[in-house]
């Protein structure tokens, strides 16, 4: 069942032009001219209850827009937003309280008081139930250590430490909905995998929606099963993760060790692969899986030697987003 709904969605902003230098800056006192950026075009999407969905794009693609329109903060110039059955930006109140938002470049914590007294506040704001609260405040704890600078006041925060609370501040009333907009940016690796691991919990345990915003190709590997990629306002595609590396990969990489040296290339040449090197009896080579299947390397190496192992590489995320855009750029083009 669809807990957010998304139909033929655009957001269109206008943007004062203005001459550059003196001239232009006089001109723009007594003339308004606009240009109109479209930020988001004609989008549809239904995200289901449960779902961990990332939704990835360059710079400037639509992704932060979307969410605020999902948030409430910006109307749509066009379409129909619909979460958990309410219009969020015609009902702003009601729809806070079935959300939780984390902008990983702004917080929404007092910066001068500790994070308890933050955490307090928000449980008066949401009336959170006291057993509410103290149940959630373990799992924090459990998963993201934030006793141990929970009396801290949050200017005094590393910027780990600040994206936990956010994170807790966010979820402290149990919401359905989670946006997450570069969460685990410019954190370390521990505690990126701390929060992973919390998401992941809050997902399994209160089957909380979650639509993430990120760079990071790790955050989309290790959360999502469905990826929607968004490029200048368009969604280019929308399904599950193994799909879209099936259907955009192109070169896979593979290692093979053989019974003995190689000392011919010349067929596997031929076969179409690439970058071969050769190191004894192991060898290691790109091959482009539009043009041929693993199998057939593998059926031709058996008539000339014995294979002792091979190990065929999963496609990296960050190549198989990248030929996305290539193949937009040359459709383009």
């Amino acid at each position: 069942m669809a807990i957010i709904e998304v139909k033929e969605l655009s957001k269109v902003f206008k943007i004062k032009k203005r001459e550059p230098g003196f001239v232009g800056a006089l001109k723009g006192l007594f003339s308004n001219v606009y240009e109109e950026k479209k930020a988001v075009d004609n989008i549809s999407f239904n995200i289901d209850e449960g779902e961990i969905v990332g939704y990835i794009g360059p710079n400037g693609a639509g992704k932060s827009t979307t969410i605020k329109i999902l948030v409430g903060i910006l109307t749509p110039t066009f379409g129909q937003v619909e979460v958990k059955g309410i219009i969020p930006y015609n009902n702003r109140q009601e729809n806070a309280r079935n959300i939780g938002v984390v902008f990983g470049q702004r917080t929404q914590l007092w910066w001068d008081i500790p994070v308890s007294e933050t955490l307090d506040l928000l449980r008066h704001m949401y009336k959170v139930p006291l057993d509410v609260y103290k149940k959630n405040l373990e799992l924090f704890t459990d998963i993201l250590g934030i006793d141990k600078f929970i009396h801290t006041p949050v200017r005094q925060l590393s910027l780990g430490q600040r994206m936990r609370a956010d994170i807790c501040a966010a979820l402290l009333h149990n919401p359905p909905i989670v946006y997450l907009d570069e969460p685990t940016i410019g954190l370390d690796v521990v505690v990126k995998e701390n929060i992973r691991t919390f998401i992941k919990e809050i997902n399994r345990q209160r089957k909380t929606t979650v639509l993430l915003t990120t760079h990071d190709v790790s955050d989309i590997e290790k959360l999502c099963s469905r990826v929607m990629v968004i490029d200048k306002g368009q969604i280019m595609y929308d399904g599950s993760l193994e799909l879209l590396k099936r259907e955009y990969e192109e070169d896979g990489k593979m290692t093979v060790v053989l019974d003995n040296p190689v000392e011919k290339t010349e067929e596997l040449e031929k076969m179409g692969i690439e970058d071969l090197n050769i190191d004894g009896n192991r060898i290691a080579f790109k091959y482009n899986q539009k043009k041929i299947l693993p199998i057939d390397i593998i059926n031709y190496l058996m008539t000339e030697y014995k294979i002792i192992d091979f190990k065929i590489e999963e496609p990296e995320i960050e190549d198989v987003i990248r030929n996305i855009y290539l193949k937009r750029k040359r459709m383009a083009g």
